[in-house]
């Protein structure tokens, strides 16, 4: 009999200030499910077609106007946009839509492995395709639910079995996801997970608030041997390379992006952040973006 054990790591949400001043709490009701996905029969507000690189993508369209867009390779979300079509999210210009690689940007996921390991850099839930098992319409709010079950490939890496569901909200203003791991193998396993965030921004005006008195895990200069630290900031900035793990981190830190966005990133169950920019390590884009990531850095 397998042994099933879940973990929920739930609710990475953004909330742009240009529409309210915290983030807004939502009561919901009147589901409408549409389950006949194998019949290419969505709920209102979800629609699949054909993305870059010929690669399917699930675009999510609410009433008041926001949008997303998610691609079922990587099941990578590639851009939130406000009512005002403005997109908080950011995609390197160097990234490829192939099929082949990792989409470079946007929400990828690190999974079952963060970083380096025995297997490829962040694991290889987001260089595979998910598949479509839900939708649904909650006062006009649409959800799409995308899964991951083991194969070959996951396996010749990573023997185990297992089920991935992760599940992508999308309301006013604000950007919800869930991702629930299941065992369904016979024998335990252990993983470590992120959500590699990155967000469209002005890195001279970056700061993050929130992450005062976290221990510090500072991969520069030698991102192999990390320097254990203590944050005492009230605000963190960008004024050169930045690749740092802050442990036991809040349920929400506040973006200041410098293009005019207070952004607020909550959670549960995510018990860290990653803060990162390359600097000019990535000349070409660097001061267009920043990386604050929801992480479970240390193996559950």
């Amino acid at each position: 009999m397998a042994a099933s054990c879940a973990s929920t790591l739930p609710s990475l949400s953004f909330v742009s200030n240009s529409y309210c001043n915290s983030p807004r709490r939502f009561r919901r009701s009147a589901v409408v499910a549409m389950a006949s996905v194998g019949q290419k029969v969505y709920a209102p507000g979800v629609a699949v077609s054909e993305g870059n690189g010929g690669l399917q993508k699930i675009d999510l369209k609410s009433p008041h106007g926001s949008e997303t867009e998610i691609y079922l390779f990587g099941a990578c979300v590639t851009s939130f946009k406000v009512p005002n079509g403005k997109d908080l999210l950011f995609v390197r210009p160097d990234a490829v839509f192939n099929g082949q690689k990792p989409i470079s940007g946007g929400i990828p996921h690190c999974f079952p492995q963060f970083g380096p390991g025995p297997m490829q850099q962040h694991g290889f839930a987001r260089n595979v395709n998910w598949s479509i098992t839900d939708s649904e319409v909650t006062e006009g709010d649409p959800a799409v639910t995308l899964e991951l079950k083991d194969d070959s490939y996951s396996r010749s890496m990573w023997d185990f079995s297992f089920q991935a569901l992760y599940k992508v909200s999308l309301h006013s203003t604000s950007l919800s996801t869930t991702l629930k791991i299941t065992n369904t193998d016979d024998k335990p396993f252990s993983f470590n997970s992120a959500l590699h965030t990155y967000f469209r921004a002005s890195i001279t005006g970056v700061s993050v608030k929130g992450l005062k008195g976290c221990k510090t895990l500072n991969k520069d200069p030698d991102p192999k041997n990390p320097l254990e630290g203590k944050e005492e900031r009230e605000e963190v900035t960008f004024p050169g390379f930045v690749d740092c793990i802050y442990l036991g981190a809040p349920s929400e830190l506040i973006l200041d992006n410098g293009l005019g966005d207070k952004i607020a990133i909550s959670n549960s169950n995510w018990s860290d952040a990653v803060l990162w920019n390359p600097h000019l390590q990535m000349e070409a884009c660097y001061k267009d973006f920043v990386c604050v990531e929801n992480a479970k850095s240390t193996v559950m």
